[in-house]
């Protein structure tokens, strides 16, 4: 989410084109008046100039914007149905998927109204804010977690997004992309996405560091030298991205200038549908509400393990990343088909390089804070997994181009991650055994 909204940066009302410049010269949403844009393009009716212009955002108007203008919003209720099955039934096997539902529409809702407030605080502050909501809902799941001392439901978690977003996401978005398009290739700029793959093989760096100490038992202090090394990298990796935002906000503003900001028609400008002060309200309203149905959704994971059978590992790995990042790949792909191929990576690697950078090391500050031995030992099963994850990607991304038989190829390699966890034993989670496996046909029986 946090690179998608720097590929979109260009399309914000304060970046104009040379052949549609507002009369003043000015840039729209840079004005010393962040309320309501002051100019607009001269090509917008008059009816959207006076709606855009005037200060008539009430209440009532913006709920029904940002409540009832998206469709993934029935699912709403589902966090409620949730709160009911949690104090009426002693079955803990509902409350998770319905909590997972209910969030689904609450995450979305939360990355508009950080669009939202972005179109008022120009290009570099709306930057910053996608990269610090971009991936909040995550966030907010893993504090939760962390509380309730479930470090191995945080860890497989951000895990599971990261491999979600770099095979699924990606995948579907080579694939949708090359069907829909007609053409044997797309092209996408191969520097992001060079500097992202570089970014995501830092992070699997910091990963294997503290699991080869721990495993080859060559500890200073057994048991503790493993997790200072993973705070000590954990502020080195928050440094770097931090160094990282910096750099691509910069760069790409100098891009921008360089070529004359023009782009595409159809995104040359994104208006404001709320106020600059109800963005600022909803974006506190939806993080709350995503709080507080992240405590049934953490508190009803081994629940829904023994009710339905299903590893934890695989709910936390699969099943938490794709339902809850269920709108934001429903973007990936839908910019691919319109044959925005650099929004999709920025969407699918970007959010990658967020949670491997920003998301995991600020778990594991948290939990230092809090008390918690967060750190950065996934487990050597769990670090391999996203070792080669990353190396297949950024070898499929090396030459800048995608076709639909290598987005097929990292959906088949999701599917093969995917069930390689559901007969994964954690040996940290005694409820994680996999003694319930079903018997698939290719399973040879023993008499």
């Amino acid at each position: 989410m946090a690179t998608e909204s720097a590929d979109y940066r260009r399309l914000l009302p304060g970046h104009q084109n040379s052949h549609q410049a507002p009369a003043n010269g000015a840039d729209v949403f840079e004005d010393d008046n962040l309320d309501a844009p002051q100019s607009v393009p001269h090509n917008i009716g008059a009816s959207f100039q006076r709606d855009l212009g005037s200060s008539d955002w009430g209440f009532f108007s913006s709920m029904k914007v940002v409540l009832f203008k998206s469709k993934l919003n029935f699912l709403i209720p589902c966090g409620f149905l949730a709160i009911l099955v949690d104090y009426t039934s002693q079955n803990q096997g509902w409350v998770f998927p319905l909590s997972l539902l209910g969030i689904i529409p609450l995450a979305e809702r939360l990355g508009f109204a950080t669009e939202q407030l972005g179109l008022f605080t120009g290009r570099t502050a709306g930057g910053l804010l996608n990269a610090t909501f971009g991936n909040a809902t995550e966030l907010v799941i893993s504090i939760h977690a962390l509380r309730s001392g479930k470090l191995r439901v945080v860890q497989q978690s951000l895990l599971g997004s990261i491999l979600s977003n770099t095979l699924l996401v990606l995948g579907c978005a080579f694939f949708c992309g090359g069907l829909a398009c007609g053409k044997p290739e797309q092209a996408f700029r191969k520097e992001d996405a060079v500097l992202n793959s570089g970014l995501l093989l830092m992070a699997v760096m910091g990963l294997v560091s503290p699991a080869m100490l721990y495993y080859t038992h060559t500890e200073v202090n057994l048991g503790q030298s493993a997790l200072a090394l993973s705070r000590f990298s954990s502020c080195i990796m928050l440094v770097a991205y931090a160094a990282f935002v910096y750099f691509e906000l910069s760069n790409s503003r100098r891009r921008d200038e360089a070529s004359g900001d023009q782009g595409d028609d159809d995104y040359d400008y994104a208006y404001p549908e709320i106020s600059r002060w109800q963005a600022i309200a909803w974006l506190a309203i939806f993080t709350a509400w995503i709080s507080f149905f992240s405590d049934f959704l953490v508190d009803s994971i081994e629940g829904v393990s023994k009710a339905w059978e299903i590893p934890i590992a695989f709910i936390s790995t699969v099943l938490l990343p794709i339902v809850g990042n269920a709108a934001e790949h429903a973007r990936a792909v839908m910019f691919a088909v319109k044959d925005k191929l650099d929004i999709s990576l920025g969407v699918a690697i970007g959010s990658s390089t967020q949670i491997s950078m920003f998301v995991i090391p600020f778990s594991v500050v948290t939990g230092w804070m809090m008390g918690q031995p967060m750190d950065l030992n996934f487990h050597l099963f769990e670090t391999a997994s996203l070792l080669i994850t990353v190396l297949v990607v950024a070898f499929l991304l090396q030459d800048g181009t995608s076709n639909c038989f290598k987005g097929l190829m990292l959906i088949l390699c999701y599917l093969i991650v995917a069930a390689s966890f559901y007969v994964y034993a954690d040996p940290n989670i005694d409820d994680g055994k996999v003694s319930h496996l079903p018997k698939f046909f290719f399973v040879q029986q023993r008499r």
